[in-house]
């Protein structure tokens, strides 16, 4: 009897979970504001909130009964808790958005889609440069923006050329011109790099763009029409009618953006659509009384959140790392809207109102965002049923245990081993997973030029040595259920034996070779240890393998073309200390390659404008020491 006392003793007690482990922490609490996180038996965050009282907040959830289905889930997994006090509430706040970025836990609604938005700028030289710029704003010039899309900004960009006849070449292009460029014959620069256009007619041209851009256009047509008619009428008709074709193209821009609200000058309009437990926001960017574009959001909804709920974590997130409008306006009210202002506010310096219209224009506009919100998800969701069915189709085809949720297609691309990289791309169930897309520089010193096997086998180390000491226990969801490799039985054999000295050989792979001819429609596909086999030329299942291998085909070329342009730019002077971009186009500028930069005498390096004494020796050292 003793014994077995002892040895139930041994046995180790289930860990505790629920509102009697959240009560139990209500004694060490005080009603200083702060951030809590709600973790689960493994450790891992389940829940992170704000609240203005730590204390009253976490003895609603101690409470056994009064709660939603997804509260009550939520409390049922809670193993333990951690706290974090801040001075105010909106500190809270922000701080609360900064984690859920960090740490996404499952019952918090997430922005999963939060790049930079791309902005116009104008540069700050004496002949200013127009072009599109994403980013932190650090070089000197006028922005403006934010853009929807880097479409908003090409097509934008393209009409303002047309009208302005700003250059978008780069420095160095500009100050290496001696004769026009095709851009000005076409009419798309006013040529002020070969002096056709003065620093003062170029001037105005940028003023012209500038307040364009800022919302001044009736101002300016008006001014262009008078000066049309007073060429016509002085018998300039060449001039006129360039000042015709400015007027048209500069309508165009505004025809182009569509709606062009008169009584909003700078907001975001916000709208929320929720259905089926998906949600889609759509995102409208007004500035200077203009629409720069709309991009529509699909937020985790955090198992089931609120509308309000949902809305205040997509603005908190959103504005994260961009800066806010003065005006906000929203389909739906946030659970805590006067607080999300004050911290807008506190963050931008100046004062953000964040609104629910009921009437009016602005009620216009956030009525045709929600009806974009609408549609969109409405596409959305028909098309993650087809991508459902087609990863369905993908495991009965290849003989899965079940629709993998997440595949990963890995391809090379190389000129005679030059420049070579490795790509991989990511689909799911909501489809290509953009985000998630790798581009592998080959580092293989060893590999004979144009070994496909070997970077194949490089490019699959490397990263499932990643992905082991990142998740070795595999509770993330950034293991695939299926590998598809572009080759054919000698490519799977090598990816196995990489995947067999990892010790992960559980890993579904398929190789897809192209057939006879290299036709598509006559695809092979390979499996370890069994026989090639094809699919019938109309099965849905052949088209979306064909889709996903040019899919990661197009990223590898585009990835190889880009590192091979890089390379062609290159020259010795990146590696000289103390040389960047500025000095290297003037070392270059004023021997002409980097071949006579090399051959230079030190007092030749000391007479270039931004090279000190200290630097021309360290040049010079450079190339005389290695010769």
């Amino acid at each position: 009897m003793t014994r077995e006392k002892q040895d139930t003793s041994q046995v180790e007690a289930p860990v505790q979970t629920g509102h009697e482990v959240i009560q139990s922490y209500l004694k060490t609490l005080d009603n200083s504001p702060g951030v809590y996180r709600m973790l689960d038996t493994k450790g891992r965050v389940l829940y992170v909130g704000k609240a203005r009282s730590l204390k009253k907040r976490v003895s609603n959830y101690a409470k056994p009964t009064g709660h939603s289905a997804r509260i009550a889930r939520m409390i049922s997994q809670t193993a333990s808790m951690m706290f974090l006090t801040t001075r105010t509430e909106t500190e809270a706040l922000l701080l609360e958005q900064n984690l859920i970025k960090q740490l996404k836990p499952h019952f918090n609604v997430l922005l999963r889609d939060d790049k930079s938005f791309p902005n116009i700028l104008l540069t700050g030289h004496e002949f200013p440069q127009i072009k599109k710029h994403r980013g932190a704003r650090k070089e000197n010039g006028q922005y403006f923006g934010p853009f929807a899309s880097a479409d908003a900004v090409n097509r934008t960009l393209n009409q303002l050329q047309k009208v302005f006849l700003l250059r978008n070449c780069t420095d160095a292009t500009f100050d290496a011109r001696t004769r026009p460029c095709l851009q000005y014959q076409i009419k798309r620069c006013a040529g002020p790099c070969v002096g056709k256009i003065d620093a003062e007619g170029y001037g105005a041209l940028v003023r012209d763009a500038g307040d364009f851009l800022s919302g001044r256009t009736t101002k300016m047509q008006e001014s262009l029409a008078a000066d049309m008619q007073a060429a016509s009428e002085a018998m300039e008709f060449e001039k006129a009618a360039v000042l015709r074709d400015r007027i048209r193209a500069l309508t165009q821009v505004q025809q182009s953006q569509g709606i062009n609200p008169q009584g909003v000058a700078e907001a975001d309009v916000i709208a929320l659509h929720m259905e089926g437990g998906q949600a889609c926001v759509q995102v409208f960017f007004i500035r200077a009384n203009q629409n720069w574009g709309n991009r529509d959001f699909y937020p985790r909804t955090g198992a089931g959140a609120g509308p309000g709920e949902a809305l205040q974590a997509f603005v908190g997130q959103f504005y994260d790392q961009k800066e806010p409008p003065r005006l906000i306006l929203l389909s739906d009210p946030l659970d805590e809207q006067d607080l999300m202002a004050e911290a807008l506010t506190e963050k931008l310096g100046r004062k953000v109102e964040i609104s629910v219209p009921q009437r009016g224009e602005k009620s216009e506009l956030i009525a045709n965002a929600q009806r974009n919100a609408r549609e969109s998800l409405a596409r959305k969701m028909a098309e993650t049923a087809t991508q459902a069915k087609l990863l369905d189709g993908m495991s009965k085809a290849f003989g899965l245990d079940g629709p993998p949720h997440r595949v990963e297609v890995y391809d090379n691309s190389h000129i005679q081993g030059a420049h070579a990289v490795g790509a991989m791309i990511v689909a799911g169930p909501e489809g290509y997973m953009k985000s998630q897309y790798r581009k592998f520089n080959i580092k293989g010193d060893d590999l004979t030029p144009g070994d496909d096997f070997g970077m194949m086998k490089e490019v699959l180390t490397r990263r499932f040595k990643r992905l082991l000491k990142e998740d070795p226990d595999r509770e993330g969801d950034g293991w695939p259920g299926l590998l598809l490799i572009d080759g054919g039985a000698g490519q799977v054999s090598a990816v196995y034996e990489i995947m067999e000295e990892l010790g992960v050989t559980d890993i579904p792979m398929i190789g897809v070779a192209k057939g006879v001819d290299r036709d598509h429609g006559k695809e092979e596909f390979h499996r370890r240890g069994q026989r090639p086999f094809a699919l019938q030329r109309n099965d849905p299942v052949l088209y979306f393998v064909q889709r996903l291998r040019d899919e990661a085909h197009r990223f590898a070329i585009g990835t190889h073309r880009a590192k091979r342009a890089k390379a062609q730019g290159a020259t010795p002077l990146d590696e000289v200390p103390g040389v960047g971009a500025t000095r290297k186009r003037a070392l270059l500028q004023h021997f002409g390659s980097a071949k006579a930069v090399s051959r230079a005498g030190l007092e030749d390096l000391k007479a270039v404008d931004g090279i000190s004494e200290t630097l021309a020796e360290t040049i010079y050292g450079f190339f005389h020491d290695r010769a």
